[in-house]
């Protein structure tokens, strides 16, 4: 990929402001070379990019916890409607680290509640009371029956339209790791574009998207991280998913 063209920049305060009431969630994949067109499009139709901590680029790390049996890896494998998901991630570029707890109902309606933690608990929050009293409250699995189960580590660069109706966010050079086996696996260029926009308005992202060929794609980064760096989990559909990144990226990834 090129340098990042010069968006003009939206601040975290003035982002927050935007309220999508009847927000719409669609994740896209590409790769570098697409997403340079991507991009250049943006800038022309008037995107600005966010900018945190003096950074356009922001790196996150993240760290995904499940039971010793992958129940919420399972799950959504096996295509539950109501499901969950518990990590924790932290802000590299500042230290912030927070708790979350995203929410899937029946509709098809996600909810994501966090709470910020203490940095030394990012990578097992089991051993803080407050955190564990945030989860029993709001997840159906209690902390002492987690345990981290996937890092994912990625840099991301967060766009909104002109109008404040949309909101991009692209996460470039996606690395996992297994953190009960150790195994390590990445998405090469591929790149996870996911957009939030208010249904009501038109999208002139989906329009450069379409144009640029870049389909929508059902992703979850727990879900094809472990299913790329553990050999004896039933993946299922992810090996299909996984093929289909594939060919989307122009890459394999698959060990």
């Amino acid at each position: 990929m090129n340098e990042i063209p010069q968006f003009a920049p939206v601040s975290l305060e003035e982002m927050d402001s935007v309220k999508l009431m009847n927000r719409v969630d669609s994740k896209y994949l590409t790769d570098e070379a697409t997403l340079d067109g991507i991009l250049a499009d943006a800038l022309a139709s008037g995107y600005r990019a966010l900018v945190a901590d003096g950074l356009m680029v922001s790196p996150y790390d993240t760290v995904y916890y499940d039971t010793p049996d992958h129940r919420m890896f399972l799950d959504h494998r096996n295509g539950r409607l109501t499901r969950q998901k518990v990590r924790t991630r932290e802000y590299l570029a500042s230290g912030r680290a927070f708790l979350e707890v995203k929410r899937k109902n029946n509709h098809g309606r996600t909810k994501k509640k966090r709470t910020e933690i203490p940095s030394d608990a990012f990578r097992d929050f089991g051993a803080c009371p407050e955190a564990c009293s945030y989860l029993a409250e709001r997840s159906d699995f209690p902390a002492e029956q987690l345990s981290p189960s996937l890092e994912t580590r990625f840099r991301r660069i967060t766009l909104v339209n002109p109008a404040m109706t949309e909101r991009l966010t692209i996460d470039r050079s996606v690395a996992f790791t297994n953190l009960r086996n150790g195994r390590e696996a990445s998405l090469a260029d591929g790149v996870v574009i996911e957009l939030k926009q208010d249904g009501r308005a038109e999208s002139r992202m989906k329009q450069i998207l379409l144009d640029r060929r870049v389909k929508p794609v059902r992703v979850s980064k727990y879900c094809i991280g472990l299913a790329l760096t553990d050999p004896e989990i039933r993946a299922g559909r992810f090996k299909e998913r996984i093929r289909i990144i594939e060919k989307q990226i122009h890459t394999t990834i698959s060990i």
